[in-house]
């Protein structure tokens, strides 16, 4: 199949896209939100709620540093400032004309870099575990390539699927001003158990179709059997990627505001695990084959 054919032409397009992303990360900041940084989240209720340009300019009237204002629901603003005193906090809200607070809730910098710490530890410990179980399920799979070589595929494509949202993000933040928070770690968590399902398929169909060949004694090449189990998967995966991609899509174009980064965060890592699952992590089996045989 063309996949492993030019396979070579798709590790250039992820080397470019993953090499865009590293740089992005160490020449732009990443935008974090209080949950990591620490600082005030305050949520107001307005009778009729005021434009949000309107709301930015007597924020940045009291020179309380960088903030955020979203719109939230159809009356209230979530306001995202530094670590508000109490005085401040009700300077705040008389700037915006007295509207009922909902909540203001103050995460302090040592609590924002302990969760930090334990989103990281959490995204690693996923991709540990989920290259463990790739490597035990398929440790009946030796011929022609090893077992652990499945779960060598399968981390540098759920790399690839961490690397890219996260720099893309990294890149929105810089100019749009999305910020990275809580609510990104668990749409990178669903984005690794979604294209590593996506890869176990193919793999499991990889593995069927070497032991037809073992059954009937067919010498089939390698990178022959890859292809074909690419090919028998290809119209399941990506029938089950636009499926998603639709649900995400009205999500995020009429969903709430407050949902909109994390819907946008789930589609683009849709369409990069099902790129990963189909283009790197099968055709690096075959990468992995030919380097064997050298």
């Amino acid at each position: 199949m063309f996949v492993v054919h030019y396979r070579k032409i798709f590790f250039l397009v992820s080397g470019i896209l993953l090499l865009v992303s590293i740089a992005a990360m160490f020449v732009y900041d990443f935008r974090t939100s209080i949950d990591f940084k620490g600082g005030t989240l305050t949520e107001v209720k307005f009778s009729e709620r005021p434009a949000q340009t309107e709301t930015e300019l007597k924020i940045e009237a009291l020179n309380m540093g960088g903030f955020s204002v979203r719109p939230s629901g159809d009356f209230n603003y979530t306001i995202r400032t530094k670590e508000l005193s109490l005085d401040e906090r009700q300077e705040l809200i008389q700037t915006l004309g007295n509207p009922v607070v909902e909540r203001q809730n103050t995460i302090g910098p040592i609590a924002g870099a302990e969760l930090k710490s334990k989103a990281v530890k959490a995204v690693g410990v996923v991709m540990l575990m989920i290259v463990l179980f790739i490597t035990f399920a398929f440790r009946k799979v030796s011929r022609p390539v090893s077992s652990w070589k499945y779960g060598l595929a399968t981390i540098i494509a759920l790399a690839h699927d961490v690397v890219i949202p996260t720099g893309i993000f990294v890149i929105l933040g810089h100019y749009i001003g999305i910020e990275i928070d809580l609510l990104f770690v668990t749409g990178l968590l669903a984005i690794l158990g979604y294209s590593v399902h996506d890869t176990i398929v193919v793999f499991d169909r990889v593995r069927e179709n070497l032991h037809v060949n073992a059954e009937g004694n067919m010498k089939e090449e390698f990178e022959t059997t890859v292809g074909k189990s690419v090919a028998q998967t290809f119209g399941r995966s990506i029938n089950t990627s636009l499926t998603i991609f639709i649900t995400l899509l009205a999500l995020f174009l009429v969903g709430s505001p407050a949902t909109k980064d994390f819907a946008l965060l789930l589609i683009i890592g849709v369409i990069i695990g099902t790129y990963s699952s189909i283009f790197v992590a099968s055709p690096l089996l075959v990468t992995f084959y030919k380097w064997q045989k050298k």
